[in-house]
């Protein structure tokens, strides 16, 4: 779809300060969910919410991120690059200002979420054609390793600077440091160059609105189903047929000669369909374990945000060693091989969690598992991007990493959206099944408990319900107390399964990989 002509300006590509203000917008971009995750029991108190609520919220914004990424892609080819960019800057600002002011759920919902992941749709795809545009050889080599680095960077520091600033300042604080990054980033706008686009200028609208319905649809049908919506089966419904029909209109416009919102032909390539597919489902575990672990160790454990930044940080940082240190050892080894092992290490990690939750009265225990995980998921990192985008030609390559970004977000937003739902409604039926089954409890405690369930169970926590059962007589208190201390530990075991199921699909493929030749060159496979 996108064909481009370099003209990259003098100088531009000797500008070390352009290469930090994208690096600092891409921290921004990475940085923001994980400060959402680590923040969701002070925005659930200071709001007045609930967990499912702020957990749906940090779902829609990477939904409407993957959702509208390609359309986001296509726009930045219309208008010019540079103004998407800036645009897509702006658009996070607004979120970010929002969640800083905001007196309820639905702005967040409203500009964080929406706004602010149309800002990303935007932004992402410009950054990638700003840094391939204005840098290049040895300049436009250190551009994009600083941007990665700066997206390590802040996955690894994200729940860390986010707890601090949480428990120490306010939530609200961080978001508005944000603003002021953004800020900064904008004031530099005179440093980029606009990328000229020489590709066809119409616009696929039946693509475009195929691939919202495709991914939206599937997403927001889980997001319904944990709010205890209706249609939901009809939601998902739709958003599946939406993506077969993406699919067979892209092969059908190729054959037709006509213009797309995107190129079928990147997807015969195996090895760019199994990259794809591998980014992601590991996004997906990524997505899943990043929203239970956080509301388990806040609402079960009543940690505050620092310590649930502490951890997760065993996650995190193992995670950013390992992709630093695998790039730099992977000279004369298979990526395919990496991946592979990456597979491995994060299924295993992520399998050690399950019988050692029960267990847990602190984060410290979870401590080698999330080493492991981390291991895993550093490999993935530091080789799945390259694996994937290895076949592709030069003058295509900006198309095919916006594919797979989309995949990727979508993966994201999947994975917490589901992994958070199921979650929730686990902790709902074990509870009421333990209720059901008691022997302490009258009928009409059981029937209050359900209806409680209706709307809080997310809350819960031993703390919350010791005050609202503060006028219960002893027995009925310490009974509905033992329930939860039960039911808690039952609903992360049976939510962990999502990211590990992720990881068994993506082992799986792993092994496909290494038995295909891997992609030294365009069409390698």
């Amino acid at each position: 779809m996108t064909e481009e002509t370099r003209n990259v300006p003098a100088g531009t590509a000797a500008s070390p300060r352009l290469a930090v203000l994208l690096a600092m917008a891409m921290f921004v971009l990475v940085v923001d969910t994980s400060l959402m995750n680590v923040s969701i029991s002070s925005v659930v108190r200071d709001l007045d919410t609930t967990v499912s609520g702020v957990q749906s919220a940090i779902a829609l914004e990477a939904l409407v991120s993957a959702a509208f990424i390609l359309i986001g892609s296509k726009v930045g080819d219309l208008i010019g690059r540079k103004r998407a960019y800036l645009l897509g800057l702006l658009g996070y600002a607004i979120g970010a200002l929002a969640m800083a002011l905001s007196q309820s759920l639905t702005a967040i919902i409203v500009f964080w979420a929406l706004i602010g992941g149309l800002g990303a749709s935007l932004l992402l795809p410009a950054m990638q054609s700003l840094i391939h545009g204005n840098f290049e050889g040895a300049a436009q080599v250190k551009a994009y390793a600083l941007v990665g680095a700066a997206a390590a960077l802040a996955a690894a520091v994200g729940p860390l600077l986010g707890g601090f600033i949480t428990t120490y300042l306010s939530w609200r604080i961080a978001f508005l440091l944000e603003v002021v990054v953004i800020a900064i980033v904008v004031s530099g706008q005179r440093l980029v160059h606009d990328v000229p686009y020489t590709g066809s200028r119409r616009v696929d609208v039946v693509g475009a609105i195929l691939s919202v319905l495709g991914m939206g649809g599937i997403v927001l049908g889980v997001l319904v189903w944990q709010e205890g919506g209706e249609f939901v089966g009809l939601i998902l419904a739709i958003g599946a047929i939406a993506l077969a029909a993406f699919a067979y209109w892209l092969v059908r416009r190729k054959r037709l000669g006509k213009p797309a919102l995107l190129d079928a032909a990147l997807f015969s390539s195996v090895v760019y369909r199994l990259g794809i597919t591998g980014q992601m489902l590991q996004q997906i575990a990524l997505g899943g374990t990043m929203i239970v672990l956080p509301i388990y160790l806040q609402m079960v454990l009543e940690y505050n945000a620092m310590q649930a930044g502490l951890s997760l940080a065993p996650l995190s940082l193992s995670m950013f060693g390992t992709a630093i240190l695998a790039e730099k050892k992977a000279a004369g080894r298979r990526p395919s091989s990496i991946i592979r092992w990456g597979y491995v290490c994060l299924t295993a990690g992520l399998l050690m969690l399950i019988p050692i939750v029960p267990r847990a009265d602190s984060g410290w225990i979870l401590v080698g598992p999330l080493i492991v995980a981390g291991v895993g998921l550093g490999l993935l990192v530091s080789q799945l991007n390259n694996y994937t985008l290895g076949p592709i030609s030069q003058e295509r390559v900006s198309e095919a990493a916006g594919v797979n970004s989309a995949a990727g977000s979508f993966g994201l937003s999947f994975g917490l959206a589901f992994a958070g739902a199921i979650m929730l409604a686990t902790l709902s039926f074990t509870f009421t099944n333990l209720s059901d089954s008691s022997t302490v409890l009258p009928p009409a405690e059981k029937e209050q408990v359900a209806q409680a369930l209706e709307t809080d169970a997310e809350v819960m926590s031993n703390t919350e319900l010791d005050k609202v059962l503060v006028k219960q007589p002893q027995d009925i208190r310490e009974e509905i107390i033992r329930i939860n201390t039960e039911a808690r530990p039952i609903a992360l075991q049976v939510a962990l399964g999502i990211p590990i199921l992720a990881g068994l699909a993506g082992l799986v493929v792993s092994f496909r990989m290494v038995r295909l030749k891997d992609p030294l060159s365009p069409r390698a496979d």
